[in-house]
């Protein structure tokens, strides 16, 4: 680089109208002063620099590498994504039966790499070894009675994974997580499916509000009620119906929306209508939920369908 400068030093000189002793005299002089910030070892300097450059490049793409395979970093400015809660029965790897656990233990890593604060609610049915007890509780009504529940979190790949701890969870689907998270066998499901998940829905919308979680570097706090929540397949058909029933009618989630989406149409979430009353919902809301088919399961002729609420409730819906 002294070698370049000097060079151009002399035919700017020679530009101005320097003589050629004038010239010679200048360039002379610059070499002296520069002399001294050129190593006489130059060569095995740039072969040093050049070998201790090569760690350092490689350092470099590996973290370029990792990014990608991680992709739980927040890349946009804090503060300009969305609150979203993902509210499904299942969230891999901590329980799984197919391609719903996949979705929601993979998506939403995905949408947190983009800005976004995302919290993934799921039923707590083992004795996760990473997830503690927030020491919150709440009670949610269940038919004539009130239930309490309480609320386990960790903070995985920059994703807030809250589970729902109660008896109907627990008790019912310990150490078979992949095996008995519907029924007790293959094709037969629990008699009280219907309370079970209408229990994960009304705890899901208490979530946002009451738990004050501080892992993320970039957000913290409770999410607030400025949320989108994100229903997935049948077991969270009613939660627009309570969102509006016990939130919105009483001035609480009023900028909050809801998205429908469905993993498997052929599990609809089909129960007797006569059980409407046990979801503790207005009537205003029982056409979503009436439903007439061929199917004698769970009963035949008229049933209500969790599906064709969440599908009708919802402010919108995706296959």
């Amino acid at each position: 680089m002294a070698a370049l400068a000097t060079s151009q030093l002399v035919t700017t000189h020679a530009g101005l109208g320097l003589g050629g002793d004038a010239a010679a005299s200048s360039s002379a002089t610059f070499r002296r002063g520069v002399q001294g910030l050129r190593s006489p070892h130059h060569a095995a300097d740039a072969l040093a620099l050049r070998t201790a450059a090569a760690p350092r490049q490689q350092a470099a793409r590996r973290r370029a590498q990792r990014g990608g395979r991680f992709p739980s970093l927040v890349v946009c400015a804090t503060g300009a994504g969305m609150n979203v809660v993902f509210v499904g029965a299942e969230m891999a790897p901590w329980s799984k039966t197919g391609g719903l656990g996949d979705v929601l233990g993979g998506l939403p890593p995905a949408m947190a790499a983009n800005g976004h604060r995302v919290m993934v609610i799921s039923p707590r049915y083992d004795q996760y070894k990473d997830a503690w007890d927030t020491s919150v509780v709440s009670e949610i009504k269940m038919g004539d009675r009130y239930e309490r529940v309480r609320f386990f979190h960790c903070y995985k790949r920059g994703v807030d994974r809250v589970f729902i701890d109660h008896p109907s969870f627990l008790e019912r689907v310990w150490g078979k997580t992949g095996e008995k998270i519907y029924g007790p066998d293959a094709g037969v499901d629990y008699n009280d499916n219907q309370r079970r998940f209408s229990l994960l829905c009304q705890a899901a919308l208490e979530a946002p509000r009451i738990l004050n979680l501080n892992n993320n570097p970039y957000f913290s706090g409770p999410y607030g009620e400025d949320v989108v929540f994100v229903c997935n397949d049948w077991h969270t058909g009613p939660l627009s119906s309570y969102l509006k029933s016990i939130y919105q009618s009483n001035g609480m989630y009023m900028n909050a929306k809801t998205a429908f989406c469905i993993h498997n149409i052929a599990y609809q979430g089909r129960f007797a209508f006569s059980d409407y009353p046990e979801l503790n919902l207005p009537e205003r809301f029982k056409s979503s939920f009436d439903f007439i088919d061929g199917y004698e399961k769970p009963v035949e002729g008229r049933k209500i369908n969790w599906m064709k609420a969440g599908i009708l409730e919802a402010d919108g819906s995706s296959p």
